[in-house]
Formats: C-alpha cells, sequence, structure tokens
C-alpha cells in the first residue's frame, strides 16, 4: 500500500499512536497516553517544557492536540509528528512516519514501478475507498483494484465479517452492515460518493448477487465466463452472495447501459438477477473478509 496520510491513519488508529509513538522518545519509562473514548488524558508535553498541558482527541476521523496554556499550540498529529521528525517536506514526513513506526508503506513511485513493470499491466484500475460508516460520504483513500484485494483477504475485517454473519434479526443486521464495514466505489474515484462527483470512472462495474444456493457453483461459472474476464470476484459480507467485478468499455455507452446489458446477459445465461444498485456509478460495495477472493493476475504487483 502506498504512503498517504489516510493510509498511515488507517494503520495508526486515526494517528494516537504517532503521537504515543513521540512521546516514548521523551518519555520513555512512563505510561505516556492513556485513551478514553475518542480522547486522551491530559499529559506532558515536551514541547511546552514538560508542563501537563497537553490534550489529544480524535475528531473527523484524525488525532488532534491543543495545549492548555499555549493557545498557539494546536494542529493535528502531522503537525505533531513534524516537530520531533523535524522536516518540512510533507511526503519525507510520511515517510519518517513509515519507516519509524514499521508501517510497511511504500512510496507511490516504488509501487508504480514494480506495476509497470509487469507486463501483463495495460491498464489500472483504482478506486475510492471509504471508512465505516456507510453514511459517511467521503473517500480516505485512493487504493488500486490489488490493495482491495490485499484488504479482503487479510483478517482485517474477519471479526467484523463473523459477528456479522451471527445476526439473525434482518433489521439489526441491516444497521451493523451500515455502521461496521468499510466500503469502495469500484466503478471509479470520487471527490464525494455522489454520481456527479465522478472524478474518473475506473472501468469496473460490479455486479451483486444475494441469496445464492450454491455460491462456489456460480464463483466456477462466472470465472469461465465466455464474455467477461472477471478482475475481482469475492463472497459479500453476508457469505449467502457474490460480488462480480468485471471490466466493461464506456467510450460508446453510459456505464447504466451496460450495467442493463449485463444484467440482462446473466438472466438469459445463468437465470440469475443481480441487484439494480449496479447501475449507479456510485455504488458502495462492502469490503468483507473472504481468504479464498479471486482478482485478475494483471493486477497482481510482482
Amino acid at each position: 500500500m502506498e504512503i498517504s496520510k489516510a493510509a498511515i491513519l488507517n494503520k495508526t488508529h486515526y494517528g494516537i499512536n504517532i503521537y504515543a509513538y513521540v512521546l516514548k522518545q521523551y518519555y520513555s519509562n512512563q505510561t505516556v497516553l492513556s485513551l478514553t473514548g475518542r480522547s486522551c488524558k491530559i499529559i506532558k508535553n515536551p514541547f511546552n517544557k514538560d508542563k501537563e498541558t497537553l490534550k489529544i482527541t480524535i475528531e473527523n476521523n484524525i488525532a488532534v492536540h491543543i495545549d492548555t496554556e499555549l493557545s498557539s499550540f494546536k494542529g493535528d498529529v502531522f503537525d505533531f509528528a513534524q516537530l520531533y521528525f523535524d522536516t518540512e517536506n510533507s511526503e519525507q514526513l510520511l515517510i519518517k512516519i513509515s519507516e519509524a513506526l514499521h508501517l510497511n508503506l511504500e512510496s507511490k513511485s516504488k509501487e508504480e514501478d514494480k506495476f509497470f513493470h509487469n507486463a501483463e499491466n495495460t491498464w489500472i484500475a483504482k478506486c475510492s475507498f471509504f471508512k465505516a460508516p456507510i453514511r459517511n460520504v467521503f473517500p480516505a483513500d485512493t487504493l488500486w483494484l490489488h490493495q482491495i484485494h490485499s484488504l479482503i483477504i487479510s483478517t482485517k475485517y474477519k471479526s467484523t465479517t463473523e459477528r456479522y454473519r451471527k445476526i439473525t434479526d434482518t433489521k439489526e443486521a441491516r444497521k451493523f452492515k451500515a455502521n461496521n464495514f468499510d466500503y469502495v466505489t469500484f466503478s471509479g474515484i470520487f471527490k464525494k460518493r455522489n454520481d456527479k462527483e465522478l472524478i474518473k470512472h475506473s472501468n469496473l462495474l460490479t455486479l451483486d448477487f444475494d441469496h445464492l444456493e450454491n455460491i462456489i457453483e456460480l464463483k466456477k461459472r462466472l470465472l469461465n465466463d465466455d464474455y467477461f474476464d472477471t478482475e475481482l470476484l469475492f463472497t459479500s459480507p453476508s457469505g449467502k452472495g457474490l460480488k462480480w467485478i468485471i471490466r466493461i468499455d464506456i467510450s460508446e455507452i453510459t456505464h447504466s447501459e451496460y450495467f442493463k446489458a449485463v444484467a440482462n446477459y446473466l438472466s438469459f445465461t445463468y437465470n440469475i438477477e443481480v441487484d439494480q444498485s449496479g447501475k449507479d456509478v456510485s455504488r458502495a460495495c462492502f469490503l468483507s473478509y473472504d481468504p479464498t477472493a479471486f482478482i485478475n493476475k494483471r493486477h497482481q504487483i510482482v
């Protein structure tokens, strides 16, 4: 995964772990942070003569700070980290944070170099990534398809997926899914999750199959479809459906027209219906845990 503020915040509990790392450099033998809810107990500030005046909270999914004595001492976690790492270059700051906290993130240039050295790759599919809950309509990051696949096959969503599948009440299950699963817009990059806020289409289309009697059989048939190559295929959060991501060409027909054509093809060929929400270019797709998720080799970095 490439280095970005959103990627770092995602791996450091909104930046709280960065504050803890920096403070540990000054107070190695002390408990530096005590988090309660979305705020920390007031602690020592190494940039204000070690006075207990530093207050850290989480606001809008990022950790921020103020000093109760110095009105000018305020900002977010990256401002605070900059004081310690002593660099005015924002890209270098992110690299230093990633290396210091062992976040295993790579610079964009390195990742792109590896991607383009794979001769199978003739196009790039990038999508907007959103943190839960579903009411959050502003993207946290832009991810390549292989990065999304990595999230799905990792254990990141394992406990959430298992908890969701144990809920028997339909209304409760719907509420849990909306509040706990991160999601992506496979069909493109957005400024905001809204059809009118599309920045760039990814040439991807999502087909959602629910309440399947035989998931394994349909999975095999889709992977061997005569007309469409599968770019990504994984089991839905419920465990009873599939998310089928295919490549489309919208140079001559619209996204919604292409969706209708594919939906008709699937109905005729496999006698199955798809969720009609796929016709919307800004359609949200929840990410679940599926260690057997398939990704086309063209998207793999080698």
